[in-house]
C-alpha cells in the first residue's frame, strides 16, 4: 500500500490538484500506511477512517486557483458549499464545510458526502474500496468549486453587487489560470480498420484533450463507431489511462458488455443512430460549463431547474445549450442531446458539458472542443467586463 499512496499523491499533484508531496492519503488494508510519515494529520485521518470502514482517505490542501475559491466559499456558505452543476446535483448534492480537524466531525460528513471541505486544510474525500473513488471526489470538488465561483461571480456583478472578498478571491484565482491551448496537436487519422487502431486513437484523443487542459482526466468520456460496435470509456475511468478501460458494446444490444461502460452510453449511441459521424468525444471543459449556466433571467420559473428544464432556445455563437440530466430517463439529455449536435460541430449540456463529433476520427472533435472552451472562457470576461465592479 505504500507504493498506492505515493501514486495517488503523485496523480494529484500532476492534475494540478495539489503541490507535490502536499496530499496527506491512509490506506487501510492489513495495515495502515500513509503517502506521508510526517503529516500532523495522520492520526485524525487513520481514525476517521477506522470510523468510516474506508479502504481511503485523502487529505488534499488544494493549489491555486482552487484554494482560493474553496476558502471563500468554505467561509461564505458554512455549514455545506451548494454548487449547481449537473455532476453535484446529481451524485454530492452538497459539499460539507468541516469546523475543524476531529476524527468524528469528519467521519460524519463523510458517512452521508462522498467529499468535504476543511478550512485551512484542504479537500476531505474517502473511497469505500479504492483510492480511485477518492481521487475522483478531490477532482470533482475542485472542479464544482471553480464552476459556482466564477458562475457566482459573474451573477454578482450583473446584479450590482460589490464584494470586496469576492473580489479578492476573484482577482487570485484568474492569476493563477493557466493560458488557452495555443494549438491543438494532430491525431492518429482515421477510419479505424480494426480494434487495435481504434482503442488506440482513443487513449490518444482522451490524453490529448487531458494535456490540453479541456478536462479534468475523471469528467468525460468517448467512444468510437466500429462497424456497429461501439467502443466507449468504461465508467469512472480517465480519460489520460483510457489503456484497459474501453468497452465493446454492440449498438444491436445483443451484448451485456455495456454494463461497466460510461453512464452516458444511451448518449452515444444514440448519437451514433442519428448521425454517421463516427468519433464522439465528451469533456467538462470549465468555462463552457459556467457560460451554459449564465442566465440574465432571473425570475425564470425554470431558475432552480434549468438544468432539466430550460425551455429556451439558447446558444453558444453557433453552438446550442441544452438540458438534460444524466442518465435515459424521462428528463435525460439522451433526449435532448442527440439531436442538437446532428450536423452541427458540438453541443454544450446545460451545467454538465460538451459532446462533439468527428467523421472517422477524432481530430475534428477535439478541436472542436478546444475551440468551444476557448471561445466560452473569452466570451465569459467579455460578459464580465460590460458591469462594473
Amino acid at each position: 500500500m505504500d507504493a498506492l499512496t505515493s501514486l495517488f499523491a503523485d496523480r494529484l499533484a500532476r492534475a494540478g490538484l495539489c503541490a507535490p508531496g502536499a496530499a496527506a492519503i491512509v490506506c487501510c488494508d492489513d495495515a495502515v500506511t500513509f503517502s506521508r510519515d510526517d503529516a500532523p494529520q495522520n492520526a485524525m485521518l487513520a481514525a476517521a477512517a477506522t470510523r468510516l470502514g474506508a479502504a481511503c482517505l485523502m487529505l488534499v490542501p488544494p493549489a491555486e486557483p482552487y484554494r482560493a475559491i474553496l476558502e471563500f466559499l468554505a467561509a461564505r456558505e458554512a455549514p455545506a458549499i451548494r454548487p449547481r452543476d449537473c455532476e453535484t446535483r446529481t451524485f454530492f448534492h452538497d459539499i460539507p464545510v468541516i469546523e475543524r480537524p476531529d476524527a468524528a466531525l469528519v467521519a460524519t460528513a463523510l458517512s452521508r458526502r462522498k467529499g468535504a471541505y476543511l478550512p485551512g486544510h484542504g479537500i476531505l474525500a474517502h473511497g469505500a474500496l479504492s483510492p480511485e473513488q477518492a481521487f475522483i471526489t478531490v477532482s470533482s470538488v475542485a472542479f464544482a468549486g471553480f464552476v459556482k465561483f466564477f458562475s457566482d461571480y459573474l451573477t454578482a456583478r450583473r446584479a450590482g453587487r460589490s464584494d470586496p472578498q469576492a473580489q479578492a478571491a476573484f482577482e487570485t484565482a484568474v492569476a493563477h489560470l493557466p493560458p488557452p491551448p495555443e494549438r491543438v496537436p494532430p491525431l492518429m487519422p482515421g477510419p479505424f480498420a480494426d480494434r487495435e487502431a481504434a482503442l488506440a486513437a482513443m487513449a490518444q484523443a482522451g490524453r490529448a484533450t487531458v494535456d490540453l487542459g479541456l478536462v479534468d482526466s475523471v469528467f468525460g468520456n468517448i467512444s468510437y463507431n466500429l462497424r456497429g460496435t461501439l467502443a466507449i470509456s468504461q465508467t469512472g475511468s480517465a480519460l489520460d489511462a483510457l489503456e484497459g478501460a474501453i468497452d465493446l458494446c454492440p449498438l444491436d444490444g445483443s451484448s451485456c458488455a455495456g454494463l461497466t461502460a460510461s453512464s452516458e452510453l444511451s448518449a452515444h449511441a444514440a448519437l451514433a443512430e442519428k448521425d454517421g459521424r463516427k468519433a464522439i468525444l465528451h469533456g467538462h471543459p470549465k468555462f463552457a460549463v459556467i457560460m451554459s449556466m449564465d442566465c440574465d433571467e432571473p425570475q425564470c420559473r425554470n431558475r432552480d431547474a434549468c438544468h432539466v428544464a430550460c425551455n429556451k432556445s439558447r446558444f453558444l455563437d453557433d453552438i446550442p445549450i441544452v438540458p438534460g440530466e444524466v442518465g435515459c430517463g424521462p428528463r435525460g439529455l439522451v433526449h435532448t442531446m442527440p439531436p442538437a449536435l446532428v450536423g452541427r460541430r458540438g453541443v454544450v449540456v446545460l451545467g454538465h458539458g460538451v459532446f462533439t463529433m468527428g467523421r472517422d476520427d477524432f481530430n475534428e472533435a477535439l478541436v472542436a472542443l478546444c475551440a468551444i472552451e476557448t471561445s466560452c472562457r473569452a466570451r465569459y470576461f467579455e460578459t464580465l467586463a460590460r458591469y462594473k465592479a
